[in-house]
């Protein structure tokens, strides 16, 4: 009989996904992760079976803890236009705000193993397909609402509004100022 589990692997997913998302997934090393996760290697591969196999759940983990964040935002009642532009600040001032200038988890992931990672790109595609739906819901609101012309094309803007977020999210990693990003804030609301 093996002994018990001596550290909460829910807790080490957690801590795991901070470097993933600070390193990206060719920048994290094993060693990275067992001095991330305070575990030796053992149970580290015991538990995860592969450094794959963790960064695969610590995407799972910000798709369900970060990625979730905005589409809640956009949910909220008000004004169609008003939760477009305080979403957008929200991840804006967010992502200047952080000192490793992250960015965005699954944007980054997209950038460095799109072409390599199957399992990764389909985790993403899955965040931006649900994030994409909820910009062409909130669309669709402001044409029934009267705030956008019933004749744009709903999911022509989502997938706009997508571009979007993602552009700024990569744009923050490297701003000196949020004023570009303002601009591009103002003027994807004013163009609805």
């Amino acid at each position: 009989m093996g002994r018990p589990k001596q550290f909460d692997p829910d807790v080490a997913v957690e801590r795991a996904m901070d470097v993933f998302w600070r390193k990206g997934y060719a920048g994290t090393t094993p060693q990275d992760l067992v001095d991330a996760l305070g575990i030796g290697k053992g149970s580290l591969y015991n538990t995860f079976g592969s450094k794959h196999a963790l960064f695969e759940r610590a995407l799972r983990r910000y798709r369900d803890s970060q990625a979730v964040t905005l589409v809640e935002m956009l949910e909220e009642p008000g004004p169609v236009k008003a939760r477009l532009r305080k979403t957008l600040e929200f991840l804006a001032e967010t992502d200047l705000a952080d000192p490793d200038r992250r960015g965005c988890m699954a944007v980054n992931a997209a950038a460095e193993l799109a072409t390599t990672d199957v399992a990764a790109t389909e985790l993403v595609q899955r965040m931006f397909a649900r994030t994409e739906d909820a910009f062409r819901a909130l669309i669709e609101e402001g044409q029934r609402s009267g705030e956008i012309a019933p004749d744009r094309d709903s999911a022509a803007l989502g997938s706009l509004l997508l571009n979007t977020v993602v552009g700024l999210r990569l744009m923050a990693r490297v701003a000196e100022s949020p004023d570009r990003l303002v601009r591009v804030i103002d003027a994807t609301v004013d163009s609805l």
